[in-house]
């Protein structure tokens, strides 16, 4: 092998090497992971760092547009998650839940409390009890400090693999001809195979204590604690489908492969916790030590005196609370539906498959609300209106399906009467971002200084809260710009470039946005202080020579 052939072969072991030694930065995040036996994890990285990196992730997802980005999805996600993660066993844990556009089977936790899900494993499950018991397994795996060990053995594991990948290039070149090439891949190949190996080791020490944790968190939420197994059988019936080569292979059964045993284990789990003995949960500090505790059965963390609410009276009993069974949100049904319009490549895809789905069983009225949105998509508002009040009649005061209909009456041009929904729905639910979202972004549509200012009253209320919302940022800068307020409006687009993964693009905008002639003290100070802030996180990707391509450029 000649040197001109080792060092391209080097570098892409280096380059290789650099992927495995750096905290996971894909759907695969928690691949690579250390056994509960004692580590110093905890002093590897702290809380802050843990969290800027989760930040800085989940930036470069959006800036691929690999996240999908919908404020009615969002916060079926966020209360499905934040439900269960206060009811784990760090409740103080933040976590941060977002969905991926992608129609792979996934979901993945990596660090800060970053928890990714894709639509595709929305969208085969049966039920939301299901994509909680993912959930609830992902959030052990950051609780159970798995995704923070992964680092410290992949930084363990650096030296020892270098040095026999190393060793197979030096024997290789002392070999020499065509036969050396062959020996170096399959040198490189079982060291690699090696490391692969213990990935796999300790995944399934770390798969195992995740589920049954989060099996317990289950329980404690009120989700049906048997649905971690029920969902598992579901991903082993579809592995064993694309054995046929009717489906592609999950890309969660990759990361969390499911067998028979997982599942009966999962299941006896389960059982055992709805039995009268309950069951014993074990928590893990950073050190390894072990606190284990009994768990009564069927009991939540907090008791709630027979409701599901602890504000409510005592006497309101649960079963006249507007829930799912299981104590689910209640959205589940539209989300799904709203999932496989917005993961559709494009609206006419998404209608074609609610055409196939029409034809074959009827659509259900959650698949309705489905075309419909897909028609307010493909540019149909008017049938998506007509479908929407159809459909508002059999369910009467249905957010969802009301903020839908008020936004296919705005894009067909009878602004009163979507304007009259949607400052009802505020009047019912102030404050909520999924509803300001949407009013603001119809307003802006109309491209008028007044629904301009409208939208920014819309959104003021939300503003202090919304400094790491990239789609609340993007919706305020419209609303500003149309409004008169350029300032604001530069401000809020630098930021929302920022949080989508392009602090150069930022960078550049403020620096732009400080020459006005038109500035005041505060205006100013804020700018500032932003470029202060941003330069640091800038200058390091140059060092690095990444630079933002669109600018490059120009």
């Amino acid at each position: 092998m000649s040197p001109q052939r080792i060092r391209p072969l080097a570098a892409a072991v280096t380059l290789g090497l650099a992927i495995v030694c750096t905290p996971a930065r894909s759907p695969h995040a928690q691949d690579a992971k250390l056994p509960d036996i004692g580590s110093s994890a905890g002093e590897l990285l702290s809380p802050v760092q843990q969290e800027q990196y989760g930040a800085m992730m989940l930036a470069q997802l959006r800036h691929y547009e690999y996240v999908l980005e919908d404020p009615l999805i969002d916060s079926w996600l966020e209360s499905m998650g934040n439900r269960l993660a206060a009811h784990s066993d760090r409740p103080a844990q933040p976590f941060t839940f977002f969905m991926m556009r992608d129609r792979q089977i996934n979901a993945f936790a990596t660090l800060g409390g970053y928890i990714g899900v894709n639509a595709g494993l929305v969208l085969a499950s049966e039920r939301e009890d299901e994509v909680a018991g993912v959930l609830a397994h992902e959030i052990a795996h950051v609780t159970q400090y798995h995704v923070l060990r992964g680092v410290e053995r992949a930084q363990r594991d650096q030296v020892p693999i270098l040095l026999a990948m190393l060793g197979a290039l030096v024997a290789a070149q002392a070999a020499g001809g065509n036969s050396a090439d062959d020996a170096a891949q399959a040198a490189i190949a079982s060291a690699m195979g090696l490391m692969q190996q213990r990935q796999i080791d300790y995944t399934r020490s770390n798969e195992q204590e995740a589920d049954r944790i989060g099996i317990q968190t289950l329980a404690r939420s009120d989700y049906d604690p048997v649905a971690m197994a029920d969902f598992f059988a579901t991903m082993q019936a579809k592995s064993r489908t694309n054995a046929a080569g009717y489906y592609d292979f999950p890309d969660y059964l990759r990361t969390h492969p499911v067998t028979t045993m997982r599942i009966t284990e999962a299941k006896q789990r389960a059982e055992q916790l709805a039995g009268p003995g309950g069951g014993s949960v074990c928590v893990r500090a950073p050190d390894g030590s072990d606190a284990c505790r009994d768990e009564p059965a069927g009991q939540p963390r907090y008791d709630t005196g027979g409701s599901l609410n602890p504000l409510l009276p005592q006497n309101l009993k649960p079963n006249l609370l507007a829930t799912s069974a299981a104590g689910g949100t209640g959205l589940y049904d539209l989300a799904r539906e709203r999932l496989r319009v917005f993961s559709a490549s494009t609206p006419s895809v998404a209608l074609r498959e609610y055409d196939g789905i029409a034809g074959s069983r009827g659509l259900s009225e959650a698949q309705q609300y489905g075309r419909a949105i897909a028609l307010l998509r493909a540019s149909r508002p008017g049938e998506a209106a007509r479908a929407l009040s159809d459909l508002l009649a059999k369910r009467p005061g249905d957010t969802w399906v009301t903020l839908a209909l008020a936004e296919a009456e705005a894009r067909s041009g009878k602004h009163a009467s979507a304007d009259s929904r949607f400052e009802s729905l505020l009047r019912r639910a102030p404050g909520d971002r999924a509803i300001a979202l949407t009013y603001a972004r119809t307003l802006a549509e109309r491209d008028t200084r007044e629904a301009g200012q409208r939208a920014q009253a819309v959104l003021r209320p939300l503003l202090a809260r919304s400094g790491e919302d990239p789609e609340f940022q993007q919706v305020f800068a419209r609303a500003c710009e149309i409004a008169g307020d350029p300032v604001r409006a530069g401000e809020a687009y630098a930021e929302a470039a920022y949080l989508n993964g392009r602090p150069e693009l930022a960078l550049v905008r403020l620096e732009n946005l400080k020459k006005r002639d038109d500035l005041d003290y505060y205006a100013r100070a804020r700018i500032d202080s932003r470029i202060a802030a941003i330069t640091p996180t800038v200058l390091e990707l140059r060092r690095q020579g990444i630079r933002d391509e669109d600018l490059r450029k120009r």
